[in-house]
């Protein structure tokens, strides 16, 4: 009983964790509404299109650690390294709550994002190691194609190839495995299903293009640009 009251609690938390939209708060900041631009998607590569790469990335991170810091209470909340897999359960429960929560946020009428980047944050808790030697390979993607959404399912299906085997090797009880497997399987699914629009586009090739290196030349441009008006005003 105190268990599922434990758990419940952390789902709840993290659901509404999960309805805090970076992507919105930040364009609001700008004046604008990133629900209205390109995709109408509140996500890193819509930021990062409309934006630009160091706009992209800021969200990116935030929403990272909106699903890390859920995901890390739900495994401490169990036990951490000692909790064997009730703290992973209390961990992707966590997470697939505020997944949930920025996929279908109650506060923006259920229109929320993809969860792409949650995800990253919620790996990133339960497989550190592997999860940045994919953020590595994906990156390297991003820089050589244009189809982030390609990359999203890359990274997302090879930590789950991972964390998966895992569980299957961990000597953990029949049930405790398969709720395990379960979570894993919902969140993996959640993000096919998220970009379902996306994997559409691209059969009809009419998917939007991003290139990470483009946007960190651009930036890089912008920079030189702002420095040298900066140094003539000086002068000047």
């Amino acid at each position: 009983m105190i268990i599922a009251l434990k758990l419940g609690l952390i789902v709840i938390f993290s659901y509404l964790i999960g309805n805090f939209s970076f992507a919105r708060i930040i364009s609001k900041k700008k004046n604008s509404d990133i629900t209205k631009l390109g995709s109408g998607n509140p996500g890193t590569m819509n930021m990062l299109r409309n934006f630009g790469f160091k706009t992209g990335l800021i969200t990116l991170i935030l929403d990272a650690v909106k699903g890390a810091v859920p995901a890390l209470v739900g495994y401490l909340a169990f036990g951490g390294s000692s909790g064997g897999a009730m703290a992973y359960i209390g961990l992707y429960s966590a997470g697939l709550a505020v997944v949930l929560g920025h996929n279908f946020p109650a506060l923006y009428k259920f229109k929320g994002g993809k969860g792409v980047a949650c995800m990253l944050g919620i790996f990133l808790v339960a497989r550190p190691l592997e999860t940045l030697i994919v953020i590595v390979v994906v990156f390297v993607y991003l820089c050589i194609f244009d189809y982030a959404a390609f990359g999203s399912f890359i990274l997302i299906t090879a930590i789950t190839l991972f964390e998966a085997y895992r569980i299957t090797t961990a000597g953990y009880p029949y049930e405790l495995a398969l709720i395990l497997k379960f979570l894993l399987f919902v969140l993996f699914f959640l993000c096919w299903f998220m970009h379902r629009q996306n994997i559409f586009r691209m059969l009809i090739g009419k998917e939007n293009k991003v290139n990470l290196l483009k946007s960190i030349k651009k930036l890089g441009k912008k920079a030189r640009k702002e420095k040298k008006e900066a140094k003539q005003k000086d002068i000047g």
